[in-house]
């Protein structure tokens, strides 16, 4: 996400903090290159132009003249108007109701389906509350049949009538809900290849019907410029609360994402990450201008920790390593646990300082932790309490059971060893543990 326009504004800012002074040469300088960054991320020239007069007229200021670090305001300046770029504020969904509606509208092939199963998923976790998603797309061959597959796979009921009228099944879903107590609606409605009247039409006929709390455009973030155009297309029908970004964890420039606010006023309330369920994330401005500016995320990392980890878990697994009696049984335990986080290079690039560690390049292959896992599942009670008695015999059974090599059990077992020697460290060292 973002990641080569983050490695080139990452640069320019590197260079300006070494400056002892702020002049109107040095900062033409920066500002040229923050530009030309901007354009080759596909920002829109006129948001790029805007932005660049914005940071020349606040960096040339008084303040920043009288600063004693002149170079930190200047990134100072540049996240600051990042962040109003992307939106400012958080902008929170309209849960008021008993129901309340959400209507999901958008382009085919940008993802909606996929996007309102992990959208139900997020708030049923969030909220702790009862979703309902409902299919109304009758048109693109089997919509309907996807849905209610995710919906299976979440667990989540999902109302259909078949490829009857979207309006009257909306309208029909709300009762059902309302009768068997969801808290949420959630509408998958049609896509079409292009904006046309037809497909106005019946949307407009939904939202005239039900009047929901929430119409969110899901918007591939491939499209590029063309997602203005698509945005504002809908928002002239439909009057959008705000837009859903797919595909952000894809190959992509990223400037849709830093021009839909700043031209449309629709405001970005959610960002797909990955395929998975649990890829959609909220959409936090100021949080996305520090990842960019490779300040990191440590917000959003420790709020997803908080959503899937047992903390009861983490601090007794803590505390063992502190008193060294963390052993292969819990280091399963955790792993398991750190599983549910999601790609693991995803949550390295939200470190501070990532790009600058080589942590934005890693790759980690899913296949090695289940790796892992094969060999450690493949010991007994015994072994995984005690890795000293495994010996060569030992070793053979295990890499024979786990279909691994005796090399790679070798290799788990003296990382194991190495990791224990490391938390001894931190008991017996200044370092405490804050446990």
């Amino acid at each position: 996400m973002f990641e080569n326009l983050g490695e080139r504004l990452q640069n320019v800012m590197g260079k300006i903090k070494g400056y002892g002074k702020i002049t109107e040469e040095n900062i033409g300088e920066m500002t040229r290159e923050i530009r030309l960054a901007l354009l080759e991320a596909d920002v829109n020239y006129k948001v790029v132009k805007e932005f660049i007069n914005n940071v020349k007229e606040k960096a040339l200021g008084e303040e920043v003249a009288k600063s004693l670090k002149p170079g930190e305001v200047f990134v100072k300046i540049v996240k600051d108007e990042l962040v109003t770029l992307l939106g400012g504020e958080k902008q929170e969904l309209n849960l008021i109701g008993n129901p309340a509606t959400l209507m999901l509208v958008g382009l085919q092939g940008s993802g909606k389906t996929t996007t309102i199963a992990k959208l139900s998923n997020h708030l049923r976790k969030k909220h702790k509350k009862k979703p309902l998603l409902v299919a109304c797309d009758v048109y693109r061959p089997a919509a309907i049949e996807q849905l209610e597959q995710l919906g299976k796979e979440l667990g989540i009921p999902v109302y259909t009538e078949g490829k009857k009228n979207p309006v009257e099944i909306a309208q029909n879903a709300i009762t059902f809900a309302k009768e068997n107590g969801h808290d949420y609606v959630l509408i998958d409605t049609a896509g079409r290849l292009h904006i046309d009247e037809e497909l106005m039409l019946e949307l407009k006929n939904i939202c005239d019907t039900i009047h929901p709390n929430e119409v969110l455009l899901v918007i591939d973030s491939m499209t590029g410029q063309d997602a203005i155009n698509v945005i504002e297309g809908f928002h002239q029908e439909l009057s959008l609360t705000g837009a859903i970004l797919t595909k952000l964890d894809g190959d992509t420039r990223g400037g849709a994402a830093l021009s839909i606010r700043h031209l449309t006023n629709v405001p970005i309330k959610f960002i797909g990450v990955s395929e998975k369920m649990d890829g959609l994330e909220e959409f936090y401005p100021d949080r996305m201008a520090t990842r960019i500016l490779g300040m990191g995320d440590l917000m959003s990392i420790v709020e997803k920790a908080e959503q899937v980890m047992d903390e009861e878990s983490a601090i007794k697994a803590a505390k063992k390593m502190q008193k060294g009696n963390f052993d292969l049984e819990d280091f399963l335990e955790q792993l398991n646990q750190i599983k549910k986080l999601g790609p693991l290079e995803n949550l390295l690039k939200m470190i501070p300082g990532a790009s600058k560690l080589g942590l934005n390049k890693i790759q980690i292959n899913p296949k090695d932790m289940a790796h892992l896992e094969a060999i450690i599942q493949s010991m007994t009670k015994e072994e995984r309490k005690d890795p000293t008695i495994i010996k060569a015999s030992r070793k053979i059974r295990i890499a024979k059971g786990s279909g691994r090599t005796v090399e790679e059990v070798n290799r788990l077992l003296k990382q194991f060893e190495q990791m224990k020697t490391m938390m001894k460290q931190f008991k017996n060292g200044k370092m405490k543990m804050p446990f």
